[in-house]
């Protein structure tokens, strides 16, 4: 659609519809999903518990400032501007340079003041909704519930300042999204500690939260996922391991002039 043309009146519905009107908290996948709620919500809440809101809880629990940023060499560049250190590949982390997406790693490495953190999925997804101005909370298996208490004290999840959880979700190789069950759970997590919210859940948010009632042992359901597999099955299983201590911590990162700090 050319961006000169008035949206009809059919297309101007579908679009509300999209943002699923009448609730207080709401679910959906990916960049495409956290662009679509972030503009009808009034905060938005990033999901991608393998690995990178996990690694933000991690750092900030120790102290440090995360800046999110799209996967890619342009990263390392980005810290030398802001004056902070850039996260590399988990394979290309050396003594000198401990610090990567590896929620285990960062759990011993060094603290610095600021580290910018890129990764495909929810770094892309948090860098891409700083630009909307609204508050992002990055949310995980650890800290999903302590996420759900906060937004709730600070008055969201009513139907003037509804809540958007977002469940990041992976990547094929053709780069198109890839649902992913551990950030389903992560999301079924967050909504778990939004019931009741004033708004109520949309039909998407309830149906993610039913996620949970079919899942009685999360740590061995993310174990056993693709995505939990594949980071074992490349030597990285202490990641997992850090992944799946469930509602371990109280720390609420929240995105503010793009940098995540403890709310």
């Amino acid at each position: 659609m050319s961006p000169s043309r008035r949206l009809t009146s059919a297309e101007a519905l579908t679009a509300a519809v999209y943002g699923q009107p009448g609730s207080g908290a709401r679910f959906d996948w990916g960049l495409t999903g956290a662009a679509e709620l972030g503009r009808v919500c009034a905060a938005l809440v990033v999901v991608d518990v393998l690995s990178f809101t996990t690694a933000v809880e991690v750092a900030v629990a120790r102290g440090m400032r995360v800046h999110p940023f799209p996967w890619g060499e342009q990263a390392a560049e980005y810290a030398v501007r802001v004056g902070a250190t850039a996260a590399v590949g988990r394979r290309q982390t050396t003594a000198e340079h401990p610090w990567s997406l590896s929620p285990a790693a960062l759990s011993s490495a060094p603290v610095v003041a600021d580290l910018v953190l890129p990764s495909p999925n929810g770094s892309a997804i948090s860098a891409a909704a700083s630009a909307t101005g609204l508050p992002v909370v990055a949310a995980c298996l650890r800290n999903a519930r302590a996420v759900g208490h906060w937004l709730r004290r600070q008055g969201y999840g009513t139907l003037d300042a509804p809540i958007g959880v977002i469940a990041s979700g992976e990547r094929w190789p053709d780069g198109s999204l890839r649902p992913s069950v551990e950030d389903q759970l992560g999301a079924a997590s967050v909504l778990d500690a939004l019931s009741g919210v004033p708004g109520g859940l949309s039909v998407e948010a309830a149906m993610a939260l039913a996620a949970l009632a079919s899942t009685p042992d999360l740590p061995a359901a993310v174990r056993g996922s693709i995505s939990g597999r594949e980071l074992t099955e490349n030597g990285f299983a202490a990641d997992v391991d850090v992944a799946v201590r469930i509602g371990v911590s109280d720390v609420v990162p929240v995105l503010h002039q793009g940098v995540f700090s403890a709310a």
